[in-house]
C-alpha cells in the first residue's frame, strides 16, 4: 500500500486512519488500528474530560505505536480537553468544526501534529493558512455530521489536492482496498475510514447498532436536518418523524424538540434502533459481517493490491 508524506508525518506503516467517532472510537479501537500499522484515533466527542484522560492512558498502555485524539472545536469543555491532551503527551490531534486557527498554533508549539477535517476547498485553504500539517477531506457519503455543500468524495478530493500543498487524507465513502486505490488515484496520500471501523469488533458501539447497519440496503442512510447542520443517519422511526416535521414546515424549535438530546448515545451506544440517532456512512452497505480490525487490514491490503494489479 502506498506510503509517503502521511506515513512519515505520523510515524506509521500504512496510510490508514480510523475515524474519531462518537460512541465508537474508544481506546480498544484506537490501539487496535495503531497496532495494525495505521493511526488510531480516540473520539473525544462523547467523552467527559475525565473519560478522555482514561481512554488516552489506556491506549498508551495497550500500544506502543502512534495514536491520536479527534477533538471538535465545539466540545463543551474545550480548554479542559486541550489541557488533558497536552498533559498526557498525545502527539497527534485531528480537529473538526470551527476555526482551525483557534488551536493550531498552540498545539504545534507543544510539538503536536495537527490535522483539520474539512468539507470544501474553501475551508481546506483556511486550514492550510492556519498552519495545519494535513487536512482530512470528507465527502458527503460519510456518516454523522456532513458539509453543507454535499460535495461527493470523487469530486472534492481532486479539487482540494489541486488547491493545497499540504497532504490530503480522503474520507467519506471509503471502506475497501479498491476505494483506497481510487482515493490515491485522485491525489490523496492517506485515507480515513469511519463506517467500517465503527462496525468492527473493537468498536464500542452496541451490537444492535452494528447488526442494523450491516443489514442496510443501498439508500438505507440519508442526509437530514439540512437547515441546522447535515447529519447522515439510518432511516428509522426517528428519521421519519424528523422528515415529516420538515415536510410539514415545522419550526426550528419544533424540530429541535423532536431531536432532543442524547439521541446518538441512545442509538449507537445503548442500542435503541427506533428512537436513537443512528449515524453511519453509505459504505455500511458494503459491510455484511462481524470482523476484527486485523481482519479489516488484511482485507483492504489484499483488495488494494488486487485493484492496482488489475489497473
Amino acid at each position: 500500500m502506498k506510503t509517503g508524506r502521511i506515513t512519515e508525518l505520523f510515524g506509521i506503516d500504512k496510510p490508514v486512519i480510523s475515524g474519531g467517532m462518537v460512541w465508537c472510537s474508544g481506546h480498544r479501537l484506537a490501539s487496535a488500528v495503531s497496532d495494525c500499522g495505521g493511526l488510531g484515533l480516540i473520539g473525544s466527542g462523547s467523552m467527559h474530560p475525565d473519560t478522555l484522560r482514561e481512554h488516552i492512558e489506556k491506549c498508551k498502555a495497550e500500544t506502543d505505536r502512534p495514536f491520536g485524539v479527534n477533538l471538535s472545536l465545539f466540545y463543551p469543555q474545550l480548554e479542559e480537553a486541550v489541557d488533558i491532551i497536552m498533559e498526557t503527551g498525545v502527539k497527534v490531534v485531528f480537529i473538526s468544526a470551527g476555526n482551525p486557527a483557534l488551536l493550531t498554533r498552540r498545539f504545534k508549539d507543544a510539538g503536536i501534529t495537527v490535522v483539520h477535517v474539512v468539507s470544501s476547498t474553501k475551508f481546506a485553504l483556511k486550514a492550510e493558512a492556519a498552519g495545519v500539517d494535513a487536512v482530512v477531506v470528507e465527502g458527503f457519503e460519510a456518516g454523522g455530521h456532513n458539509g453543507r455543500d454535499e460535495t461527493a468524495t470523487m469530486v472534492l478530493v481532486p479539487a482540494v489536492c489541486r488547491a493545497v500543498k499540504i497532504p490530503v487524507i480522503a474520507a467519506g465513502g471509503i471502506a475497501t482496498g479498491a476505494q483506497i486505490a481510487a482515493a490515491f488515484a485522485l491525489g490523496a496520500e492517506g485515507v480515513q475510514m469511519g463506517t467500517r471501523f465503527a462496525l468492527c469488533d473493537e468498536s464500542s458501539a452496541s451490537d444492535a447498532f452494528k447488526e442494523r447497519c450491516r443489514s442496510l440496503a443501498e439508500g438505507g442512510t440519508m442526509l437530514t436536518l439540512k437547515k441546522s447542520g447535515n447529519i447522515r443517519m439510518v432511516k428509522n422511526e426517528l428519521y421519519e418523524r424528523i422528515e415529516a416535521a420538515i415536510d410539514g414546515c415545522a419550526s426550528a424549535d419544533e424540530i429541535k424538540e423532536i431531536v432532543g438530546t442524547r439521541r446518538a448515545k441512545l442509538g449507537i451506544f445503548e442500542g435503541d434502533m427506533k428512537e436513537g440517532m443512528l449515524e453511519i456512512g453509505q459504505t455500511a452497505t458494503l459491510v455484511d459481517r462481524s470482523e476484527s480490525v486485523a481482519d479489516i487490514f488484511a482485507d483492504i491490503e489484499a483488495g488494494y493490491a488486487e485493484a492496482v494489479g488489475r489497473l
